[in-house]
């Protein structure tokens, strides 16, 4: 995975409340909070970088005094982490997450002051470890297998310039891009590592790479006409037989990941009998069912996706790519609307039962 980060173990600890002043009944201050603020352009390599004992602790209370008999709280500690992360604790169980900028999360809080009701004596804050996973957020995932051409897809449609190299695992990282159309709008592409056979069982880049297609709208999958095949050691699969196992290996690590709204790009239609080789995959995608019988059958999954469209497109020569980014915008604009409907409903009904 290269130099990118996605997964870090941090300690925290709230602060240590202040005395109590007994003579008086005064009460110390609360121990400072430790608090995750989600930040735009922050990532878990920087935290990484600037804090490398991986540690945050918050501020202790200010004891009670005679000039000051409630003692101040401590200062809060605010960690800036990136959009996207979940929280979990030590057993693997999420405890928070932050999607949006500006959220927060609280950490670790700090300890009550010393009063009357702990005989004056400070508390400790809360102090445990907690795993940040981040899991990208984007509006269309790609999703494929090594060499597919997701990787040159991405520079054709956005502004985003992966490297791009003639060997399997060009992609070790995920990798952002954004289609920016006439009007402005903006929709987010996320090049993740390519998917092998055995993906599930954490092979090859395995869950590294599938939870980040859980935070994608959308799905994108992208399919080279002339088949595919690891090595030499490995099968070779016909396009058909390639869309069948994407689809196994997703649904084999989450199934509701195969309920998401996809896309499908047949690229490398520059190649020679591409166009018999598309002809001969349209007429299986009609009717999947009647040639599943000639696959194995371990690599037919449980429920096929249903592709919105299915766009032929060769990054070479750029056929194709124009209708791919205007059927990504139509994808994403109904989806967004549907969502809306669905609110505007529930919002209704919310009104009529309170009435």
């Amino acid at each position: 995975y290269s130099n990118f980060i996605d997964n870090l173990r941090v300690y925290v600890r709230g602060g240590t409340g202040g005395m109590g002043y007994p003579n008086l009944g005064g009460e110390g201050g609360r121990g400072g909070d430790v608090w995750f603020v989600a930040r735009e352009r922050t990532t878990l390599k920087s935290i990484s970088n600037k804090y490398p004992q991986k540690r945050f602790v918050a501020g202790t209370g200010a004891n009670s005094s005679v000039k000051a008999l409630k003692g101040e709280k401590g200062k809060d500690c605010e960690v800036h982490v990136p959009l996207g992360i979940s929280v979990l604790d030590d057993d693997g169980k999420q405890i928070g997450e932050l999607n949006a900028a500006g959220e927060r999360f609280l950490a670790a809080r700090g300890g009550l002051g010393g009063s009357l009701a702990t005989n004056f004596l400070p508390c400790k804050g809360q102090r445990r470890t907690v795993h940040l996973d981040l899991k990208l957020i984007a509006d269309v995932g790609l999703v494929g297998f090594p060499n597919a051409g997701k990787s040159s897809l991405l520079s054709k449609v956005s502004h985003a310039k992966p490297e791009i190299a003639n060997y399997a695992f060009t992609t070790i990282q995920p990798e952002l891009g954004k289609i920016t159309y006439a009007d402005y709008k903006q929709i987010s592409v996320a090049d993740l590592p390519g998917l092998i056979e055995g993906a599930h069982a954490n092979k090859g880049m395995g869950h590294k790479f599938l939870k980040h297609v859980e935070r994608t709208k959308q799905l994108l999958l992208v399919v080279d006409i002339s088949g595919f095949q690891l090595s030499i050691k490995t099968q070779f699969r016909t396009a058909f037989e390639t869309i069948l196992l994407l689809t196994k290996e997703l649904e084999l690590y989450k199934e509701e990941l195969v309920t998401k709204p996809a896309l499908l790009a047949i690229n490398k239609m520059d190649l020679p009998c591409a166009k018999d080789n598309l002809d001969e995959l349209m007429t299986q995608l009609e009717n999947p069912q009647g040639f599943l019988h000639l696959v194995e059958e371990e690599i037919i999954p449980a429920n096929t996706l249903e592709f919105r469209e299915v766009i032929p497109i060769s990054t070479y020569t750029g056929e194709g790519i124009e209708e791919l980014k205007t059927c990504i915008r139509k994808s994403i604009d109904e989806q967004a609307e549907q969502v809306n409907e669905e609110y505007r409903k529930k919002k209704l009904l919310l009104l009529q039962t309170s009435k």
